[in-house]
């Protein structure tokens, strides 16, 4: 190796150390600065915290929560007021006693659409699973990411599957910070949890350097997670805020 090619080879290794450096240093500053509540009032997860509040007053329970959790990730597609709009409909359907509502065993049941193509017999649909669950047990938490996909929300099993939503709502039920997230499941280690990957995250991922796998599926979930694990040991889905505030700070670039 000829002196100048290794000042050249020596100087690409500290440009790419730098840019990885940088890189890390704008990631926890967004996680710090979008792990807030004041951006998330109207976003999916207002619904289960909004239940969270009233649990923490004594005027509701564990599985209210954990009912609205269910029901505002099935509906976090779309455009965050649509998704808003239509969970409030939701809930004023259920008189805002989520648990009660699943306990009764008798739900609105007809083929008009309640979210975008989603209808209210799929509402119905995960009601009755729901309540056959929690007549067996006092929380969904134990339920695993595959089973939650079939016993909940009664999809095919698909060992290749992101499964977003479940994993957002995982997020909001386990992460304990006291600012966005809940942190009522006590269970579940922050460090098991990944990051719930759609469109708007894989891009952003792969923009800056998280992975560069082309299928958005579970392998990739966990090459994000993983690099977020180096980022936030611990806690890798601290790096979904990261990411939010990467969309944020990038809009129309």
């Amino acid at each position: 190796m000829t002196v100048l090619y290794r000042a050249v080879f020596f100087r690409s290794c500290l440009e790419i150390y730098t840019m990885t450096t940088e890189t890390e240093g704008l990631l926890k500053e967004w996680a710090t600065t979008y792990n807030n509540p004041q951006y998330f009032q109207e976003d999916p997860i207002a619904f289960p915290k909004h239940f969270a509040q009233l649990m923490q007053e004594g005027r509701c329970g564990l599985k209210d929560v954990e009912v609205a959790a269910i029901f505002a990730a099935h509906f976090a597609w779309g455009r965050r007021a649509m998704i808003v709009r239509d969970c409030t409909r939701l809930f004023d359907e259920m008189s805002w006693r989520p648990y009660d509502y699943v306990m009764r065993g008798t739900w609105r049941d007809e083929d008009a659409s309640i979210h975008r193509t989603i209808k209210w017999s799929e509402v119905a649909a995960i009601c009755s699973r729901l309540k056959d669950i929690y007549e067996g047990q006092e929380s969904i938490e134990a339920l695993t990411v595959p089973q939650i996909r079939t016993l909940v929300f009664g999809q095919k099993e698909d060992a290749k599957a992101p499964n977003k939503k479940i994993n957002m709502m995982r997020r909001w039920m386990v992460r304990d910070d006291g600012k966005v997230d809940l942190g009522l499941w006590r269970s579940t280690s922050p460090d098991d949890l990944l990051i719930p990957l759609d469109v708007h995250v894989y891009q952003q991922a792969t923009e800056l350097g998280l992975t560069e796998r082309k299928a958005k599926d579970i392998s990739t979930v966990m090459e994000i997670t993983d690099a977020f694990r180096e980022i936030f040991p611990g806690d890798p889905c601290k790096g979904d805020f990261a990411l939010f505030g990467y969309g944020v700070t990038h809009q129309g670039l």
